[in-house]
């Protein structure tokens, strides 16, 4: 009686690399070093004051909050399934994905300015009080952040639309920025809408 060798499965010899480019990724690590020195500022400064924090933020609305973040999230849910079709070549579908990218950030802005305007109305601005001070910083400082995505969304749908000037590690390192933009966001919302 003879044995039969099992099949063995096939070594995967390509190179394990990080999406995007090298650059992208220093970037990320300073903004993420940045604004973690400007949460503890924030955190710190809550320490002394907690009840004018209290007060400030019952303020703003959660429901707002909840629903810039869920906006951002599905934009990054729409990115990371463009960089899945680009993967695989699908670059009708990464089309429709980067577009759908943009329109998300435009609802998470447009639903921020007015949060801005509703601020304001109520007497609530810049120098209202240090609350109102990292408020308006944090996410005034996103909102760049999210003004640059849309040119870097923008780099991403000019070279999704010729064959000539596709590139994989184009499309994951704008990916990338995307994802870094939510990522703040996110942890502005715990810090200024959440934590209490």
């Amino acid at each position: 009686m003879t044995d039969v060798a099992e099949p063995q499965p096939i070594a995967d010899t390509r190179a394990k690399a990080v999406p995007g480019q090298p650059d992208m990724w220093m970037f990320v690590l300073f903004e993420t070093l940045l604004f973690t020195g400007y949460f503890s500022v924030y955190l710190v400064s809550r320490t002394q004051d907690r009840q004018l924090y209290l007060e400030s933020q019952a303020d703003l609305s959660l429901r707002v909050g909840v629903f810039n973040t869920i906006a951002l999230l599905l934009s990054s849910w729409a990115i990371a399934r463009c960089v899945q079709a680009a993967r695989a070549r699908a670059y009708s579908s990464a089309l429709r994905n980067a577009y759908l990218t943009v329109a998300f950030a435009l609802v998470f802005l447009v639903s921020k300015i007015s949060e801005w305007i509703t601020e304001i109305r109520m007497g609530n601005t810049f120098t209202s009080n240090e609350f109102f001070q990292h408020y308006f910083f944090l996410t005034s400082i996103h909102c760049i952040h999210v003004l640059i995505g849309f040119i870097v969304l923008g780099v991403l749908l000019y070279q999704l639309k010729s064959p000539l000037r596709r590139s994989q590690q184009l499309v994951e390192t704008c990916a990338t920025y995307w994802h870094t933009v939510d990522f703040l966001w996110v942890l502005i919302f715990a810090l200024l809408y959440v934590v209490r």
